[in-house]
């Protein structure tokens, strides 16, 4: 029997990861500041560990006591974005360094291989490099896609305005994932190692446009859904997110991920066909059966969600 151990075991990735580990049959130890979710991991077999390596509380350097393979994930604070992920990742290596570890899967993102100011591209990069500096232990890096959960974000100004906005060019095509397909992917990994001491896997299901994106949610809804282009260099928009929506660090972190994106600095894939197979969930079935649920139950209750920069940004 295997022992595995689950960063951020109770959030949406971790969750099903450390529920399909223990529906194999193996022991997992699940990292988490604690509550419901956690106690609902231990009622199924899991063993609990209060803690996290994102704030650094618990006794970390214990965590990976005689554990086999070990998931890796970090939760990004949008008050200090890039000066978050060293500091996490140093983390990880101090503890697994001194743990028998033979094999880590880490989340996380496409552009983490360009070295420079691509915005939350570059909080992956110094992540993946940071962990690179464990030499006894095989590195699985999953390369995320945009989550197709994030999408979460539209619900109310396409209810209201009947309209998505974002930063990025409408004809610019990005992947997405679901972060179940990612959970499946890392038990893969975890339970299927290929051996291999460096290994990157890109993590997506299909590559659509913004534009493509809101034509699929309008066909599923029944209404036409247009997309909006944030225009981020205007000083009123600048001016009104720092005011209502978020801090000067975030502002810079989207403002260069979509100077990243948009200008091909970073690229969605890399040379050569993926090692695994795209992943199966597609964007229109989880419109249908994740998204539209949603949206239809925030227009029969009538009530209007706290406004967003997204619902902001794409008022009439």
């Amino acid at each position: 029997m295997t022992k595995f151990a689950v960063v951020g075991a109770t959030g949406r990735t971790g969750a099903r990861l450390t529920r399909k580990l223990l529906s194999e049959g193996h022991q997992v130890r699940a990292l988490s500041r604690g509550g419901a979710a956690l106690d609902e991991l231990a009622e199924i077999g899991a063993e609990p560990f209060l803690g996290s390596f994102d704030t650094g509380t618990g006794e970390l350097d214990k965590f990976f006591d005689d554990v086999d393979a070990a998931f890796l994930m970090v939760k990004s604070d949008w008050n200090n974005p890039t000066g978050h992920y060293p500091v996490v990742s140093q983390r990880f290596v101090d503890a697994l360094s001194q743990s028998p570890v033979k094999l880590a899967v880490s989340l996380s993102a496409f552009g983490a291989e360009v070295n420079g100011k691509t915005g939350h591209s570059e909080c992956f990069y110094i992540l993946e490099q940071k962990l690179n500096e464990l030499n006894n232990i095989d590195l699985v890096h999953v390369r995320a896609a945009w989550f197709m959960e994030n999408t979460a974000a539209w619900t109310q100004s396409v209810a209201k305005y009947g309209r998505m906005a974002w930063f990025y060019k409408p004809d610019l095509k990005m992947p997405w994932v679901a972060t179940n397909d990612i959970a499946d992917l890392a038990a893969v990994e975890l339970t299927q190692p290929t051996g291999e001491h460096r290994v990157i896997r890109e993590a997506g299901s299909e590559d659509l446009t913004m534009d493509e994106l809101a034509a699929m949610i309008g066909r599923e809804i029944g209404r036409p859904v247009e997309y909006r282009c944030i225009d981020r260099s205007r000083k009123d928009i600048e001016t009104e997110f720092l005011k209502r929506f978020g801090t000067a660090e975030r502002w810079l972190d989207d403002n260069q991920s979509a100077d990243a994106f948009n200008n091909g600095v970073v690229h969605f894939h890399s040379d050569g066909p993926p090692v695994r197979p795209l992943l199966p969930t597609k964007m229109e079935d989880f419109i249908r059966d994740v998204w539209k649920p949603r949206y239809q139950e925030l227009v029969a209750s009538g009530r209007e969600e706290a406004d967003s920069f997204y619902t902001w940004g794409a008022r009439d």
